[in-house]
């Protein structure tokens, strides 16, 4: 599993590495031009899907820890794998990288704030977190292999013009061999897939979630196919790195995981399903 976690955080490295390199700094910020198209992706990843995972907590009976975890999803937006994922329903890939290090920064302050709401009206496993140790671990992740990206790009262009591709395959090539890497473990480790034997309230709370966050984000994502197909992952991709992290802070933060793992699987079904739903709207 150690093994596991190391390859996890190198093809995280490299895809934020490979965002730094291969996009400008005008088409990383370019969402923030978009004041209207912005505040609609806001609202639905920020807003309307932790309200759909705060209505599920309250309507379905939920152990302890898969409501921690599911609210620990909820207020962590801004995957690092997001925009790989879009690449699948062919996503606008400078709406959804912007959109990615937005979100990502912003969670610095709406991950404690979320995480306080739920904290309030439910039992939660895990113990509050600060703003400094959400950022130390968002910076560590997401903006410090993007800025090294970019300080290349900037004072050395003539190495970024011969690396930018290979390193976009190697990129695209760690990614797939992640995916394979976790359909094996799942495969292989009995003791895990009993793990995710959630329950049937759980397990449907889950699949609710996923279809909801797929459904806003594409009727909010505005009239391009590409950009709602953008959103629609944004807002199903939630940070699963920083939800391990804020329950790895606590001592029982290990109940957690089954419900990470489990979102992490049907999430992605979920996403599959999409993606062919897509392209035949396309063709």
């Amino acid at each position: 599993m150690d093994i596991l976690l190391t390859f996890t955080s190198l093809t995280i490295f490299t895809l934020m590495l490979t965002i730094g390199v291969n996009q400008s700094l005008e088409q990383l910020t370019s969402l923030w031009h978009q004041r209207a198209v912005l505040l609609r992706a806001l609202l639905a990843v920020l807003v309307l899907v932790p309200a759909v995972v705060f209505t599920l907590l309250l309507v379905f009976d939920l152990s302890p820890e898969v409501a921690t975890g599911l609210a620990l999803l909820a207020a962590a937006p801004g995957a690092p794998l997001t925009t790989q994922r879009s690449h699948m329903v062919g996503a606008n890939i400078d709406y959804i990288t912007s959109l990615q290090l937005i979100l990502a920064l912003l969670a610095i302050v709406v991950t404690p704030l979320i995480l306080g709401v739920f904290y309030g009206m439910f039992e939660l496993t895990t113990e509050r977190v600060s703003l400094l140790q959400v950022a130390g671990q968002i910076a560590s992740v997401t903006f410090l292999p993007v800025i090294v990206g970019m300080v290349l790009r900037s004072f050395a262009p003539k190495l970024v013009a011969v690396i930018g591709k290979p390193l976009n395959v190697l990129a695209n090539v760690l990614f797939l061999l992640l995916v394979i890497a976790l359909v094996v473990v799942l495969a292989i480790a009995p003791d895990l897939r009993v793990k995710l034997l959630l329950g049937w309230p759980a397990i449907a709370a889950i699949v609710i979630i996923a279809v909801a966050a797929v459904t806003i984000g594409h009727l909010l994502g505005g009239p391009h196919k590409d950009k709602r197909a953008a959103l629609a992952i944004a807002s199903l991709a939630r940070n699963v790195g920083l939800a391990m992290f804020i329950a790895s802070v606590s001592e029982d933060g290990n109940g957690v995981i089954p419900t990470l793992l489990a979102y992490i699987f049907l999430g992605t079904t979920v996403q599959i399903i999409y993606s062919v739903w897509m392209k035949r709207q396309v063709t």
